[in-house]
């Protein structure tokens, strides 16, 4: 699945991660630490939509 980011467009896809900021390919979007921010405009997790 793959949640894009309202304010920039930055994309997390779960099959990629976040690997640039520890978060392995596979982490589900809800599974992300609460304090996770978007790694291009620091928009919080609640600023992502489902695509």
């Amino acid at each position: 699945m793959r949640y894009v980011c309202d304010v920039c467009g930055y994309v997390y896809d779960e099959s990629v991660g976040d690997p640039d900021n520890g978060i392995k390919a596979g982490t589900k979007f809800k599974d992300l630490p609460e304090d996770w921010v978007c790694p291009m405009c620091g928009a919080p997790k609640d600023s992502f939509s489902a695509e």
